[in-house]
C-alpha cells in the first residue's frame, strides 16, 4: 500500500472498498508526522549552534527514519488485519452450526483487528517522544514543524484508538476486550498529555 501514489491512495480511501480505512489513514498521518521530525533533525545536524547535541541528533535521524518506515508499514498491516473481519461479517448464519462458526471466526478476527491499531499506538508514542526531544534540541528555525508533527501524531493516536474500541465493543470475550481497552486508554492519556505539552512548548517558541 505504501507503493501507491498519493492520488491512488486517496481515491481508494474515498471509495466503498473495505480497505484502506481509518486505520490506514491514521498510519499514514503518523508516518508524515514522524517524517517532519526527521526533517527537523536533518536541518539541525552539522550546525555549530547545536554542536553539543550532534551525536544525539545523529541517533534521532536514524531512529526517526526507521520509525517512519514502521509507521507507514501499518497502512498495509491494518488492511491485512481488517479484510478478514469484513469478510467474516458476510458468513452465513441460517443454521445454529453456521451461527456458531460465524461467531468463532468473528471473535478471532475482532481480536486481530484490534491488536494492529494497538501496536500502531505504541509506535506513535515512540514518535512522540522523539518529537518531544526535538522540541528542545531541534533547530529553532524549524521548530514549527515539530509542532505540526506532534499534532499529526496526536490525531493518528486518537484515530487508531477508535479502531480498537469499535472492535472490542463487539467481542464476546470481555476479559480480552477489557485488557485491550485498558491498554488503549493508558496510551491515550499518556499520548495526549505529551502531545499537548509539546505543542505548548513549540507555541511558546514561535509566538
Amino acid at each position: 500500500m505504501t507503493q501507491q501514489s498519493m492520488d491512488t491512495f486517496l481515491k481508494t480511501l474515498s471509495s466503498s472498498a473495505p480497505v484502506p480505512g481509518g486505520g490506514g489513514a491514521s498510519a499514514y498521518v503518523a508516518a508524515v508526522g514522524m517524517s517532519l521530525g526527521s526533517m527537523v533533525a536533518n536541518l539541525t545536524t552539522g550546525k555549530k549552534k547545536y554542536a553539543e547535541y550532534q551525536e544525539e541528533i545523529e541517533q534521532i535521524i536514524e531512529k526517526a527514519g526507521k520509525l517512519t518506515d514502521e509507521l507507514a508499514d501499518y497502512m498495509q498491516k491494518d488492511a491485512v488485519a481488517f479484510e478478514p473481519l469484513s469478510k467474516a461479517y458476510g458468513l452465513p448464519k441460517d443454521t445454529e452450526e453456521e451461527k456458531t462458526h460465524r461467531e468463532e471466526v468473528l471473535e478471532k478476527c475482532l481480536v486481530a483487528a484490534s491488536e494492529t491499531p494497538l501496536e500502531l499506538m505504541e509506535k506513535i508514542l515512540e514518535s512522540m517522544k522523539i518529537l518531544e526531544r526535538l522540541s528542545v534540541i531541534g533547530s529553532t528555525l524549524a521548530i514549527s514543524d515539530v509542532g505540526v508533527g506532534i499534532q499529526m501524531a496526536k490525531a493518528a493516536l486518537n484515530g487508531a484508538s477508535l479502531n480498537v474500541f469499535i472492535n472490542t465493543k463487539l467481542m464476546k470475550n470481555m476479559v480480552v476486550a477489557d485488557d485491550m481497552n485498558m491498554r488503549a486508554d493508558e496510551m491515550l492519556v499518556q499520548g495526549n498529555e505529551l502531545a499537548d505539552s509539546i505543542y505548548e512548548t513549540v507555541m511558546d517558541k514561535v509566538r
